[in-house]
C-alpha cells in the first residue's frame, strides 16, 4: 500500500505550474481490463521521460504485476484514498494527485469505468480524481474492451459524453483479445500511447514558449 508521506504531500502541494524547468508529471491509471498487463510497461515508457506516478483500480490489481513497475513509481489504491485521511485539515488524495499532474492518461479504460466517467460517477480513487479534474490539463484514455462491447451504442453514447468534457482518446486498435474474439477493441500500445501524449505534451509547451516572447 501506498503511503502518502509528508515528503510526498508537501511535493503535490508545491506543485508549481510553470513546468519548463523541470520534467512533467504524469498521472497513469489503469482500470479493470485484462490489457492492465501492459500498465508496468506503460509506466517504463513514460518514466523515462517523466515523473510518473500511477493509480490502480481495484479490478485492475488483478491483472497487474507491481514487481515490475519502476522502482521510482508509486501506486495508489484505494485504501490510500481513506488511509491518508484522518480528520479535517488532513491533505485528500484525489485532489492532491490531481493538483500535482500535469497530464492524466488512464490506460486501459475499460467499459465499466467509461460508464462512470460518462456519467459522472466517483466511487473510487480513479474516478474520483476524474470527477475533480481541472481540463485546462489533458486528459487521455485509452479504451479496451470486448468488441461488442465497444460497438455497444451505450459506449458511443458515452465517448460522445467525455469528448464534451474535453478528454482526448487513444482508439483501441483491432486483433486477436484475451477472449479469442477477432475486432476492434484492443488498447492501443504503450508505446503509442507513450508518443501520443509526449507529442501533445511538448507541442503545447512550445507553443507556451513561442507566446511568451
Amino acid at each position: 500500500m501506498a503511503q502518502l508521506g509528508a515528503g510526498v504531500d508537501a511535493e503535490m502541494e508545491q506543485a508549481p505550474s510553470n513546468t519548463a524547468a523541470r520534467r512533467p508529471r504524469i498521472l497513469l491509471a489503469a482500470s479493470g481490463s485484462v490489457a492492465a498487463i501492459k500498465f508496468a510497461n506503460l509506466c517504463h515508457c513514460f518514466s523515462e521521460w517523466a515523473e510518473v506516478k500511477a493509480v490502480a483500480s481495484k479490478a485492475s490489481l488483478h491483472f497487474i504485476d507491481k514487481t515490475s513497475l519502476p522502482k521510482d513509481v508509486v501506486l495508489y489504491t484505494d485504501e490510500d484514498e481513506w488511509s491518508t485521511w484522518k480528520r479535517i485539515g488532513d491533505s485528500v488524495l484525489h485532489i492532491e494527485l490531481r493538483r500535482w499532474a500535469d497530464i492524466m492518461v488512464i490506460a486501459p479504460l475499460s467499459a465499466n469505468t467509461l460508464g462512470k466517467i460518462a456519467g459522472g460517477l466517483c466511487d473510487n480513487l480513479l474516478t474520483c480524481i476524474v470527477r475533480a479534474w481541472d481540463y485546462n490539463k489533458p486528459l487521455f484514455v485509452a479504451p479496451a474492451m470486448n468488441t461488442f462491447m465497444w460497438t455497444n451504442p451505450f459506449t458511443e453514447r458515452h465517448l460522445m459524453a467525455i469528448d464534451e468534457l474535453g478528454i482526448s482518446l487513444i482508439p483501441p486498435v483491432p486483433k486477436r483479445l484475451a477472449c479469442g474474439d477477432y475486432g476492434n477493441g484492443a488498447m492501443a500500445e504503450p508505446s503509442l500511447i507513450f508518443t501520443t501524449v509526449r507529442l501533445l505534451f511538448e507541442s503545447r509547451s512550445q507553443s507556451g514558449s513561442g507566446n511568451s516572447g
